[in-house]
């Protein structure tokens, strides 16, 4: 959630979101949300005055207190009145009501400074959890969640020194 504490709504019916899969040593940060009582990635909605990157790296840092890097790639285009972004990892569309759904980004990110906060104001916990851990939290995770979580350590694990396609590309 932003800064403002209320959650900006593009349209009522449709909004932008990203979800962040923090891998970190073969294990995926997740934070128990307080409102929905479930296990999620960080993530929120996209504000108005902000792009998907931008959204994604607040996001991370104002729900688990990391500073992290995204990891993706970065086309070579931008120039005047043009910024190139970093792709999401994946994309999907999901239904909050009946008549209101998110448009979903989807973003791998690496830890790259500050230490694990809990937010208690958003969620009852935050955890580390490996591959393993992943069919023991309670509430059980989507499959959805559960799929998205195994991607990132099974594509990041092991490769947390390497530099991302972001990291180099200009």
């Amino acid at each position: 959630m932003g800064q403002s504490g209320r959650v900006p709504h593009l349209h009522e019916k449709i909004d932008f979101t990203v979800a962040i899969f923090v891998v970190r040593a073969g294990q995926v940060l997740l934070v128990h949300h307080r409102q929905l009582n479930r296990w999620l990635p960080l993530g929120g909605h996209i504000e108005l005055e902000e792009d998907p990157e931008a959204a994604a790296l607040r996001e991370a840092r104002e729900e688990s207190g990391l500073e992290v890097e995204l990891v993706g790639e970065r086309p070579p285009t931008t120039g005047p009145g043009t910024r190139a972004l970093i792709a999401p990892r994946f994309l999907d569309i999901h239904r909050i009501s009946g008549s209101h759904e998110h448009i979903g980004m989807i973003y791998w990110a690496r830890p790259k400074g500050g230490q694990v906060t809990l937010s208690p104001a958003e969620h009852h916990a935050i955890r580390w959890c490996g591959p393993d851990d992943l069919e023991s939290l309670d509430p059980a995770l989507s499959p959805a969640v559960n799929w998205y979580c195994r991607k990132a350590i099974a594509e990041l694990a092991g490769r947390e020194d390497q530099p991302s396609i972001a990291a180099v590309t200009p």
